[in-house]
């Protein structure tokens, strides 16, 4: 099994990047504030603008490491990596099935499936854990229109119908996460899921693990051979990588949705460590993202059993195994693809 390596996360807006032998360095007006050796990273993202030398891009490459720029909303700008692991033909074969409408509505009912069935798992932890203070009926009937919908999937035929089913379980999802936070109430309300950019607090911070996450699941999608950007059920669209938004859409509500909610909940995080644009945009402050990150850092260590290797891995891992499983499958090594499903 894989090894699980860091990714160093660079918010300092004035940071430099060098590098000294194998070792990564940060800087800031030439003074060194952060060293690492290169073999402990698996990734670099820089939030803002943060320069890079060419000498430390090469090393990134030689030693494939994904150095990623976004911006300040989390928005993925670009992505410095070395060759491509993996062969042309898992590729080629990649490329066929995007192409064959029958394989991707059944890798799309697939990813889409796990996904409403582990976002029904977060509203049924919330029912569980703090079923004094939210609305049960609610909740409840949430849970019965999320569990009936896994079967609707299958009858789907094509795209638009998996997509309008997906789309009505994420209405339906968002509509209740209101009830998951008990703590900060005021400070956090959402009435359902905007972006592009987000206007109140909980989306920022939904949008910038989202962020996170599809950073992780598409350098797992490399590491394997496959290509990141065309997918099943999100279209080719430039710049778009549609199969890390594909895979990683089974992932969000267990690494996104509940790390966000554990955050505000436990009062890691407050109303204060968010920033109001001109434009009604929401962004976290410095101090609350540095908080957001070491929690998905600590948050990727925890050990989990998975539920299709039945192994103890970090959870961290976990996009790089589904990666993994979807490339076995792609091989004709698994007779189907076998997404993340959590309790």
């Amino acid at each position: 099994m894989r090894r699980l390596l860091n990714t160093l996360y660079v918010t300092l807006p004035d940071a430099y990047l060098a590098c000294d032998g194998e070792n990564v360095l940060v800087k800031v007006d030439n003074e060194i504030r952060f060293r690492v050796p290169v073999h402990n990273l698996e990734g670099i993202v820089c939030f803002g603008f943060a320069g890079a030398s060419p000498k430390l891009m090469y090393l990134c490459c030689e030693r494939g490491v994904a150095l990623s720029f976004l911006n300040e909303y989390g928005k993925f700008m670009g992505r410095i990596t070395g060759n491509v692991s993996g062969n042309v033909l898992l590729r080629r074969t990649q490329y066929r099935w995007a192409d064959d409408k029958e394989i991707s509505v059944r890798l799309s009912r697939r990813f889409i499936a796990a996904k409403i069935i582990n976002s029904r798992a977060v509203l049924h932890r919330a029912l569980r854990d703090h079923g004094k203070v939210v609305d049960n009926k609610a909740l409840e009937y949430a849970m019965a229109c999320l569990a009936r919908m896994p079967e609707r999937l299958e009858k789907a035929l094509d795209g638009n119908t998996v997509r309008g089913i997906e789309g009505e379980a994420a209405h339906l999802y968002f509509s209740n996460f209101n009830q998951l936070i008990v703590s900060q109430k005021d400070g956090f309300p959402i009435f359902g899921r905007n972006r592009r950019p987000p206007t109140d607090r909980v989306n920022a911070l939904l949008s910038f693990l989202y962020t996170l996450l599809s950073h992780e699941v598409a350098a797992a999608l490399e590491s394997v051979g496959l290509d990141p950007q065309v997918g099943f059920l999100h279209r080719d669209r430039p710049g778009r990588q549609s199969l890390a938004l594909d895979v990683m859409e089974e992932l969000r509500p267990h690494f996104a949705d509940r790390l966000a909610v554990t955050l505000i909940n436990r009062n890691q995080i407050s109303e204060a460590g968010f920033v109001v644009k001109e434009n009604g945009a929401v962004i976290m402050s410095d101090e609350t993202r540095k908080e957001v990150l070491t929690s998905w850092q600590k948050r990727k260590q925890e050990e989990i059993t998975h539920p299709y290797l039945e192994e103890k891995i970090p959870l961290g891992l976990v996009p790089y195994v589904q990666a993994l499983l979807l490339a076995r499958h792609l091989r004709g090594d698994l007779e189907d693809y076998p997404p993340f499903f959590w309790k």
